[in-house]
């Protein structure tokens, strides 16, 4: 029997994943909430679902597994308010939802992994929190992933420094945790592998570091000057970008290379950010 992926909120992350089930042999059902990107995703072998606007019961009666990138909001999470209690009758081989390391709050520098309690510092994060507990109600074969800051193909610092908008704000001993969306991917299809209900993992590479120097190191790539070093107190930011640097945390990475034997592509930035570059060039 063919394997079926229903994935809700077909962005940036589940795009990476869909490929490799593709390549795989399985059907894939992506939801969108626009036409222009229903036909994209068409064009790359998935099959577009527009979504609130088209219900979703035949698709959960076809569907194997799960996958879920939908953002909770004050309201709870938008995915289960619609489908919680169809949901919570399927029979599934395998739920997967992607929450993000904004869970565990701030820790001032300090290292968290799976087992830290959740105390988030933010509303996203509470949000998140709140929406990875209504969905362990479910009775599913659930896994959460919590996902550090993702980059990758057209979602890189590259950009802005080639601009001149770049700058490197400092903030004293301020690190932050990422992964290459390859890694999200291939990361997702191990635990598909070899699914344990039940199971957290923190996905982000091996280098938590200064988000100076990532800047910095892309500007060195292309051979352009160092941005500008300017300190957060006096730095023009948006309050979400703000926000971001009320957490400080390292965040371990040991279970998903103990438990499902991954193998980051890109074990920390330079790595990630010369492929990149090669990829653009």
């Amino acid at each position: 029997m063919n394997k079926v992926m229903l994935s809700i909120g077909h962005g940036f992350s589940a795009r990476a994943l869909g490929q490799h089930l593709l390549n795989e042999g399985w059907i894939v059902y992506g939801t969108t909430r626009s036409k222009e990107k229903a036909a994209a995703l068409r064009q790359e072998g998935i099959e577009p679902i527009i979504w609130p606007e088209t219900n979703l019961l035949p698709y959960l009666e076809k569907a194997t597994h799960i996958l879920t990138s939908v953002a909770p909001n004050s309201d709870g999470d938008p995915v289960l308010h619609a489908y919680g209690e169809e949901l919570s009758r399927g029979s599934f081989e395998w739920v997967g939802y992607l929450s993000t390391t904004g869970v565990y709050g701030n820790h001032d520098g300090g290292w968290v992994d799976e087992d830290t309690q959740l105390n988030p510092t933010t509303k996203r994060g509470e949000m998140r929190r709140n929406a990875e507990a209504a969905w362990s109600t479910l009775g599913l074969p659930l896994h959460i992933f919590r996902l550090a800051g993702i980059y990758g193909p057209g979602r890189g610092p590259f950009a802005k420094v080639r601009s001149g908008r770049a700058r490197r704000i400092i903030k004293k001993n301020q690190v932050f945790s990422r992964i290459h969306v390859d890694d999200i991917a291939q990361t997702l299809y191990a635990s598909i592998c070899s699914p344990r209900i039940g199971a957290v993992y923190n996905l982000c590479d091996n280098d938590p570091a200064p988000p100076e120097d990532v800047i910095g190191f892309a500007a060195e790539l292309l051979g352009m000057p160092i941005p500008p070093a300017v300190n957060f107190e006096v730095a023009e930011m948006t309050p979400m970008a703000r926000s971001f640097y009320a957490e400080n945390k390292k965040v371990r990475n040991n279970l998903i290379k103990d438990e499902l034997g991954v193998d980051l592509k890109f074990p920390d930035y330079r790595a990630g950010l010369r492929a990149l570059l090669r990829q653009t060039d």
